[in-house]
Parts: structure tokens; C-alpha cells; sequence
């Protein structure tokens, strides 16, 4: 194992947060930047890269955006819109009077896809741009490698976001994250996982939420078959009775969405 501290821009490269570039239009290719690739010594397609997010630094303001031309409310917007938020203590300060807990999470973190290259705006199996939630600080995120040497990069901190995104932006934030990175050779599953305390979690993308929920839950039924020692059928209606399905992001090129399910259910509770 390897442990890194990197250096992450906000997902607009930093370029919103100067009173110079603040009223440009960020170009899309400037958009939600990873700092990497890092090539994995003996990672190899069919391994796991498992990623341990240890401590998530963030600056000390950030900045949140909504426009016509992003997410399920975009038909509500005129114009673009942007405000400054600054960061107090354990909150961010949104309009000076709102005081928002944080909950620092990863955007962007994932490894090169298999076949063409996918901007790190895109999500998917590879992981990218999943704006998950349970991505942060104690997760242990296991990626599925599909080229050698995995090309391991992160970026698009969030110093709060509620599940979907529904307005198109987090609190889009530098960072310094500190990681471990481990090669878990000859053991792949379909879609990323992660892990915290209390649950595991299969996170999946696909073209609409609809596709997405039916890949999740698949992948979360073969995931759980491994762990838990009842039939199928018997470890369905448990994923009903203890289970949370959740949706992710609503608002990236794909859809995501992820299942949660608490280990204390779990026969065998190691990945």
C-alpha cells in the first residue's frame, strides 16, 4: 500500500473563485477536473484497487452554481448563476444566514475505463464523476481495474451536497486529499463498492435512473450472494427489509444511483 496527499481543484479548475475570471464562461473542457492519472505498480484488469480516503483539507470558501443548462430544475432558471460561500467552523455560511453542516465528499475518483477514454465529467463502471455521498472521509472505495497499471485520478471535492445534486452544483471546493492506495489481485466486481463503518454500498451508472436502479440492484444481489449464507430469494426480501436504495446524482451525462446495505446482516463482512 501507498499513502499520497493530493492536490484537487474545485470542478470549475479554480477559475470562479478570483474576482478576475469569475464572470467568464468556464470552458468544458476545464470542467470537473481530476489530478492524476497515477499508474499502480501490479494493477492489472480483473484486480480491485481499493482506495482508503483518510482526510479530506479543504480551503476556506467555495462556490455553488445553478444554471439553464444543468439538472431537473434547469427549466426553472434563466442565465447562470453563481454565489460565494464561505466556510465557518463545521458549516458553510450560504447568503450569510443559512449555516449548512458539512460533509466533505469526493466528486470525481476513479480509474482509466476500459476502451475509448471518458472525460471525467462522465461516471460509470470505471467509477469518474459519481458524486456519491458516502465518498468521504473513512470510506473505503474498491474500484474494478480494466487497464494496467489502473491510472488511478481524483478531484471535484464537495464541501457539502445533498443526494442528486438537483441544482447542478455542490459547494465545489479545493482540496488536499490524503489516500492509500492497495492492488487486491484476481478480485473485480462489476461496479464500484464502498465501505464504511456500518454498510456497504454498490454504486451504478447507467444511461437513466431507471436502467441505473435495475444494474444496482443486480450487482448489489451477486455482491450480497457472496456474504450472506440463505438463498437468493431469502437474501432479496432482506435487501427489502434493511436495505436503502438511493439516488446518487441526477444531473452528470449518466445517471447514478447506489443500494446500502448494513453489514450486521452480513455473514462475511471483509470485501
Amino acid at each position: 500500500p501507498v499513502t499520497l496527499t493530493i492536490e484537487t481543484k474545485d470542478c470549475y479548475s479554480n477559475m470562479l473563485r478570483s474576482p478576475e475570471t469569475r464572470g467568464q464562461l468556464v470552458p468544458s473542457e476545464l470542467i470537473n477536473p481530476a489530478t492524476g492519472p497515477i499508474f499502480i505498480e501490479g494493477a492489472e484488469p480483473g484486480d480491485t484497487l481499493k482506495v482508503t480516503i483518510k482526510k479530506i483539507d479543504i480551503e476556506d470558501f467555495g462556490v455553488v452554481s445553478c444554471g439553464d443548462d444543468c439538472g431537473p430544475l434547469a427549466p426553472f432558471i434563466k442565465g447562470n448563476h453563481l454565489e460565494i460561500v464561505g466556510i465557518k467552523e463545521d458549516f458553510a455560511e450560504f447568503l450569510g444566514k443559512y449555516k449548512v453542516p458539512l460533509h466533505k465528499m469526493i466528486g470525481v475518483i476513479g480509474v482509466a475505463p476500459v476502451g475509448d477514454a471518458k472525460r471525467t465529467s462522465y461516471p460509470g463502471r470505471h467509477g469518474g464523476n459519481m458524486d456519491t455521498n458516502m465518498i468521504t472521509e473513512g470510506t473505503v472505495l474498491y474500484l474494478p481495474v480494466a487497464v494496467e497499471g489502473a491510472l488511478f485520478a481524483v478531484g471535484d471535492v464537495h464541501a457539502v451536497m445533498g443526494d442528486g445534486e438537483v441544482g447542478g452544483s455542490g459547494l465545489e471546493i479545493p482540496a488536499n486529499i490524503t489516500l492509500t492506495l492497495e492492488v487486491i489481485k484476481g478480485k473485480c466486481y462489476e461496479f464500484p463498492i464502498a465501505e464504511d463503518d456500518s454498510d456497504f454500498c454498490v454504486i451504478a451508472t447507467e444511461p437513466t435512473l431507471d436502467k441505473a436502479t435495475e444494474s444496482c440492484m443486480a450487482a448489489s444481489l451477486d455482491f450480497l450472494k457472496d456474504k450472506i449464507d440463505i438463498e437468493s430469494q431469502q437474501i432479496i426480501m432482506l435487501m427489502s427489509l434493511a436495505g436503502n436504495l438511493q439516488v446518487s446524482q441526477v444531473v452528470d451525462p449518466e445517471m447514478t444511483v447506489r443500494f446500502t446495505f448494513p453489514k450486521k446482516f452480513m455473514d462475511k463482512k471483509e470485501f
